[in-house]
């Protein structure tokens, strides 16, 4: 295991934060949309953009490039259903995910992050694609859910879920799923989810803001493609949009500061809503979108 002191930023990746935002994520929300608080990000939090807004640049043939910061070496899940019990899930959101995240450890598509590596000391360390990625799971009825949670509220919840699993994982992946009918301001209309940092401690911790995608239908992804047949199309959003997520988280827990293209952002970033297929893991399948590979320069569902 990492130690933590291997999370926090060199110089060199701090300077690069400063120089890179989300150049690619044109439904960036505008001034307003996410209300401020005392957050630390590092850089732009980064938001994946609705099916029918702006798209994305298509990542150019030079690829993404390593900024000299963090990767989630160990890739862990922590799913912190906020609320859930209390506002309602519908669609069963829940269950959805934790299969989900409990099938993915080992499969092809998840073996796309294994080219992808770290140095922050002399060498090289790749992220691993091993079985058991679920880190953890909380049901928090503990915290209310405001109507339209900002992003520190966020941020704390993903906080508190940190705290709740023992403290920050310096391989953590943390999902803040909120509940139907309590999505932050900007969701269906200009994003579908995002991905930010915040600071534990001495550690980097890396979250996400992953609203309850039904509400938002066809704009995040319901009916994308036929979906799986044990699975409804107006769910296909989900494991599409974390799917995607976890994928720069890992790549990129720092904002900028671990594989980002200056000008095409991180490896889900040219290649959301224009490659998704209904991926095999274990004994399901699932929508997913397909995320860039340097080793071939385009993007992929699998990678060997």
């Amino acid at each position: 295991m990492r130690q933590p002191a291997k999370t926090f930023l060199n110089c060199a990746a701090l300077a690069a934060v400063t120089m890179t935002g989300c150049a690619t994520n044109a439904a960036v929300p505008t001034t307003g949309a996410i209300a401020p608080g005392a957050v630390t990000h590092l850089g732009t939090p980064h938001y994946l953009p609705t099916r029918f807004g702006a798209r994305p640049a298509t990542t150019s043939s030079q690829g993404v490039q390593y900024q000299g910061g963090p990767v989630l070496v160990h890739p862990k899940v922590y799913l912190i259903f906020w609320g859930y019990k209390t506002y309602g899930d519908p669609n069963k959101v829940a269950s959805l995910l934790t299969d989900y995240v409990k099938a993915i450890g080992g499969s092809g598509h998840n073996n796309i992050y294994t080219q992808y590596y770290e140095e922050l000391t002399a060498k090289k360390l790749y992220i691993t694609n091993q079985k058991a990625q679920l880190g953890g799971i909380w049901y928090d009825q503990t915290n209310p859910v405001p109507a339209s949670p900002s992003d520190a509220q966020v941020a704390q919840e993903a906080l508190a879920g940190a705290s709740h699993f023992g403290g920050s994982d310096p391989n953590g992946s943390y999902v803040v799923a909120t509940p139907h009918g309590r999505n932050s301001p900007g969701f269906e209309t200009q994003w579908c989810a995002y991905h930010s940092d915040e600071m534990s401690g001495s550690n980097l911790l890396s979250y996400t803001n992953l609203p309850y995608i039904p509400d938002a239908g066809a704009q995040c992804g319901a009916d994308v493609v036929a979906p799986p047949k044990d699975e409804s199309g107006a769910d296909e959003g989900v494991t599409l949009i974390e799917g995607s997520q976890e994928g720069d988280s890992v790549t990129d827990p720092g904002l900028g500061t671990g594989w980002y293209g200056v000008q095409d952002g991180e490896i889900g970033d040219g290649c959301v809503w224009i490659e998704i297929q209904n991926d095999r893991f274990g004994k399901r399948s699932y929508t997913m979108s397909a995320m860039f590979s340097n080793a071939s320069l385009s993007c992929v569902q699998t990678y060997k």
